[in-house]
């Protein structure tokens, strides 16, 4: 049963911030590719939620502005449809980690106030990529600040075990079983030519089966 968040008292927060979720084409692939990445590695854990561009309210009050991260993971709460984060919904927990995908029109002081907010609010890992430099960032709370991840290329995140490349030029990430980060499209390439190979697997099987037959037809003649 699909579980829907919200209460009639909070319904002055708005849902949405009129922002569209992406400026291009290729921002709007990244925050699809790691959102449904996630989806996918956490597909078992019935305590993991995993959204895009979804408002995150971290205190009730109209005063503080909420943040909508590309993407973010709360560790601790149950999947669910929700029209926004409202963090005293969620037993209080912030999500741990979020994504922002840069686009031309982000600039220098808006990427600073959400990194302050995120500093601010509990987020434990903060990535940010830059898909046109091919520029990743990256920070780790170290008791109440964010500090920046002097090595990304080769880190491994600490909450979600995935790994980041980024000595090719363009961003890689790697889950914890080593296979890679995959759009749609390639998750569905994959997933044919797996079919495909087990097509050929299953013919070749009754090949020798029937070669196997007309092996034991001919001795069994003979013996005959």
């Amino acid at each position: 049963m699909t579980t829907f968040f919200s209460t009639d008292a909070d319904l002055h927060f708005s849902d949405s911030d009129g922002k569209p979720m992406a400026d291009n084409t290729e921002q709007f692939r990244w925050i699809v590719l790691i959102k449904e990445n996630l989806e996918i590695l956490f597909a078992n854990e019935s305590n993991v939620f995993v959204a895009g561009d979804l408002l995150w309210y971290p205190v009730k009050s109209r005063l503080i502005s909420p943040v909508a991260p590309d993407t973010m993971v709360v560790l601790g709460r149950p999947k669910g449809r929700r029209g926004s984060y409202k963090q005293w919904q969620e037993d209080n927990i912030a999500p741990q980690v979020v994504w922002e995908i840069l686009s031309p029109s982000n600039n220098a002081e808006e990427m600073e106030r959400k990194l302050e907010f995120y500093q601010t609010y509990g987020v434990e890992e903060y990535y940010q990529y830059d898909p046109d430099r091919y520029e990743l960032k990256g920070w780790q709370r170290q008791g109440e600040q964010l500090l920046p991840i002097a090595q990304i290329d080769g880190w491994t995140s600490p909450r979600l075990g995935i790994r980041f490349a980024v000595g090719n030029h363009e961003l890689v990430i790697y889950r914890p079983d080593g296979r890679q980060f995959l759009s749609p499209v390639e998750l569905e390439q994959r997933a044919e030519q797996e079919r495909q190979r087990a097509e050929q697997a299953e013919q070749q099987l009754q090949d020798m089966q029937a070669l196997l037959q007309q092996y034991r037809d001919r001795f069994g003649e003979l013996d005959s």
